[in-house]
């Protein structure tokens, strides 16, 4: 009975719900742009910064200066023979990581045909949804069935205009205003995305469809007495729509994460063989008298070793804002169907 009670009410009173997924998550904007809309290069100079910033400023505050452990100890010696260890060792792993990911992609004639009749059979299921061809570009493909589930939202609005329930008159008002408005803001999003970069998938992030959907239902078992024959095949056309919208999405991000895996893969091998030389140079050129001198007020040494030290975690910062990002957009579309996992819109 109360989890009844806490259905009901939710029907009642937050029949819409934000549009944006920051809104909708409760996060303040620095954490989404961090986590998702930054580039993730900038995202590794963010990180690399703040590495550089807290290597020298720590080292020039402690009690027991670098300079006199460079001279009696083998602090660079130490330090830079174990990263070159970890360089070769994390990249090696991530690159292995990447390929078994995309593995899955290879397979016997047999597999690969069911691969292709099962995504010709969803592009011609979609191709009836939207009554023309199937885009070939991931963002307008999206973008059309958004759209379609705006258009269906407005019939809805309109097949029950003359409705004799006040009720389901407001509550459909409500929900159709709160999805036509997430639908527009997705479109526009959508209309100059680029697959390769976040801006698709992070637009059709902003589509909370399977709180819509959920309220489709809600609407049609609630309201079962007042609605009509053909209200309700509104209401099943446009529980058609959002449905349909969920497995493209899950697509497209599937599409992405091997896309980024792929990406991941290269940068860091790009930013591998520097990081080897410099940690190679420190290594076996650098000593406490390479750089004499301080400049604003700190040994030149630890400038050189603290750059050289966040040049070869560079490799490092690229995966973690890599990783970030992904297991970000995996935790926030765990669940395909209409389940709210999360605090801030339950």
């Amino acid at each position: 009975m109360a989890a009844d009670s806490d259905i009901e009410t939710a029907g009642d009173s937050d029949i819409s719900t934000a549009n944006t997924m920051r809104e909708r998550a409760g996060e303040n904007r620095l954490k989404i742009w961090l986590l998702l809309a930054a580039s993730r290069l900038q995202v590794t100079a963010v990180l690399a910064l703040g590495v550089f910033v807290a290597f020298v400023v720590f080292v020039t505050l402690t009690p027991s200066p670098l300079h006199a452990q460079l001279q009696t100890g083998d602090t660079i010696e130490t330090m830079f023979s174990t990263m070159i260890g970890a360089i070769i060792t994390g990249t090696t792993l991530v690159v292995t990581i990447g390929q078994l990911v995309l593995s899955q992609e290879n397979g016997p004639l047999g597999d690969q045909r069911d691969r292709m009749e099962n995504s010709m059979d969803f592009r011609d299921y979609t191709e009836e949804l939207i009554g023309s061809p199937s885009p070939a570009d991931p963002s307008e493909f999206l973008r059309q069935l958004v759209f379609v589930a705006e258009l269906r939202a407005k019939a809805l609005r309109d097949g029950v205009a003359d409705n004799d329930d006040d009720r389901l008159r407001a509550e459909v008002d409500e929900f159709t205003d709160s999805l036509v408005g997430n639908a527009e803001l997705v479109t526009d999003q959508l209309e100059d995305a680029t697959f390769g970069n976040f801006s698709v998938l992070f637009a059709a992030l902003n589509f909370n469809y399977g709180w819509k959907i959920f309220q489709v239902e809600r609407i049609a078992n609630d309201f079962e007495d007042s609605l009509g024959d053909e209200e309700l095949s509104t209401l099943d056309d446009l529980k058609t729509s959002l449905s349909l919208f969920g497995p493209a999405r899950e697509h497209v991000k599937t599409l992405y994460f091997e896309w980024e895996l792929v990406t991941l893969s290269q940068m860091i091998l790009y930013a591998a063989i520097p990081a080897l030389v410099i940690a190679g140079v420190m290594l076996t050129v650098v000593d406490a008298g390479t750089f004499p001198g301080r400049t604003l007020g700190v040994a030149n040494v630890t400038w050189a070793i603290g750059a050289a030290f966040t040049a070869t975690l560079v490799p490092f910062l690229l995966f973690a804002a890599y990783v970030l990002r992904i297991v970000t957009v995996a935790k926030r579309t765990l669940a395909i169907e209409p389940l709210i996992l999360r605090d801030s819109q339950r």
